[in-house]
């Protein structure tokens, strides 16, 4: 039962065909959101109780029914939530194949060729970001939670070399780490993970625009050090979650080298500005960092997830998650390479860069360029149709992410308000916003347009239903 027979298989495939086919066409009439019913969800699995094989078409058919009528579908046009992507038809099909083919990534004499398709996105994105390409090294990830938690480790390795063997015990003080008010949360759990806690971490101050005050930055890693503390590791934002604001990165980097502390840009989001020469300047000063987190699964539309560690610090991955394992293959032991397993957190890990791979070869560079600037143009678009609705836009970026309050009403910046606002929209089931507050500055309505589908009339339709959920309000 486990390997279906030739027919059963070819049953199998043209019904999942079929299933995926119907889904690009037909997503954008359906609902964006599900009416969530957990009680109507566990009673039907409670029946799935594998006491008998099922029909393989037939259980196929029920998931692919489940998926469409229980999900938040991130592929919708409607859809203008947290950088979830509508994935590209070719980040599908080699999701399919390595499933298929099932490559094992922890040694490289294992799977070689998939190990060197990873390695060689890895230096073309360094370029990309203005790193040595021979410099390059790094890893794919589950996600940008991951790949932070990566750079948290190399940063602890490259200033206390001897953290892995000793621990953290050994240090002479509480090592610290300087994120801003408004990055994301991925380093907090890492603080923790990580055995420091989460008192190792420093909020700094942001400016009106929501970027790091680079003097603040300063003054906090002076007052540490004075106060016998180990600062080891700076991260800048590029492009953060909440409001797609990027910090100061060029500023950043001198600190880094002046304090001589590790620099990190979490760049999962934005670092996609790197392809669209009209917002690259918005990365200047990435290329003076020490390490990068960039997902593909965000502005690259690749399906979830594939999260990418980046450093041009040659030989700090070894350093960091070198581990001696007398059971794996050493077929590879007289070559020049690597095994993955002792470059990243992961062990057991499938062919993520996969996804990226065939995605480029299709798409190029320059498809990329194409789409991101479209829906950077969307976004654009939607502000003004905000700002002609009265809805006050209270953060642009320059990528597709912008927040906005009711400029209609003395109550339109409230929390109670906004929510309010908030669930009568998403109780239509047509689109999906979220709620977000901003440090300093309050609660704000958000919406990014993650999705290259999304069109005009989509914009519309969005607006639309804000004012009609601001008119109900108002009469209630």
């Amino acid at each position: 039962m486990l390997l279906l027979s030739k027919a059963q298989r070819d049953q199998v495939w043209e019904t999942v065909q079929k299933a995926l086919e119907h889904y690009v066409q037909t997503v954008a009439d359906g609902r964006v959101s599900p009416v969530l019913d957990p009680g109507g969800i566990r009673a039907e699995l409670k029946s799935l109780d594998f006491s008998k094989p099922m029909d393989p078409v037939a259980a196929v058919d029920l998931v692919v029914q489940n998926l469409s009528t229980h999900q938040t579908h991130t592929p919708h046009p409607g859809y203008y939530g947290l950088y979830n992507p509508a994935p590209t038809t070719m980040g599908i099909a080699a999701d399919a194949l390595v499933a298929g083919f099932n490559p094992q990534l922890a040694a490289w004499s294992h799977s070689p060729w998939a190990v060197e398709v990873e390695q060689h996105l890895i230096r073309a994105l360094g370029r990309q970001f203005g790193y040595d390409p021979d410099e390059t090294e790094g890893t794919f990830a589950s996600g940008g939670a991951e790949a932070n938690h990566t750079a948290l480790l190399t940063a602890l390795t490259a200033r206390f070399p001897d953290v892995g063997g000793k621990g953290v015990q050994s240090l002479t003080g509480q090592p610290t780490l300087y994120v801003s008010e408004e990055c994301h949360h991925s380093f907090l759990k890492a603080t923790m993970l990580s055995g420091l806690g989460d008192q190792a971490v420093r909020k700094v101050s942001v400016d009106s625009n929501l970027r790091m005050i680079p003097d603040d930055l300063e003054k906090q890693i002076e007052k540490d050090r004075d106060q016998g503390c180990l600062p080891f590791l700076i991260v800048g934002t590029a492009g953060t979650t909440s409001a797609g604001a990027f910090d100061p990165l060029p500023e950043l980097s001198q600190i880094s080298r002046k304090t001589k502390v590790w620099f990190h840009v979490d760049a999962a989001w934005g670092g996609a500005a790197a392809l669209v020469p009209e917002f690259r300047p918005l990365l200047e000063g990435i290329d003076g960092s020490d390490s990068i987190t960039f997902d593909a699964h965000k502005m690259l539309s690749v399906p979830m997830g594939a999260g990418i560690f980046l450093t041009r610090r040659s030989g700090v991955l070894e350093k960091t998650f070198r581990v001696g394992a007398g059971y794996m293959p050493r077929e590879a032991a007289g070559f020049p390479v690597t095994d993955p397993y002792s470059t990243s957190i992961q062990w057991s890990r499938r062919f993520t860069g996969l996804k990226l791979f065939l995605s480029l070869l299709v798409a190029g560079w320059d498809g990329y360029t194409q789409a991101i600037r479209h829906q950077a143009t969307m976004s654009k678009a939607l502000s003004n149709l905000l700002t002609e609705s009265d809805w006050d836009v209270v953060h642009r970026s320059p990528m597709p992410v912008l927040c906005f309050v009711d400029a209609s009403t003395s109550r339109g910046r409230s929390q109670e308000y906004l929510a309010d606002i908030l669930d009568r929209v998403l109780e239509t089931g047509e689109t999906w916003i979220s709620i977000v507050d901003l440090s300093g500055q309050g609660p704000a309505l958000r919406a990014s347009v993650t999705n290259y589908r999304t069109g005009p009339m989509d914009l519309e339709h969005l607006v639309e239903l804000l004012n009609q959920a601001r008119r109900d309000l108002a009469q209630s």
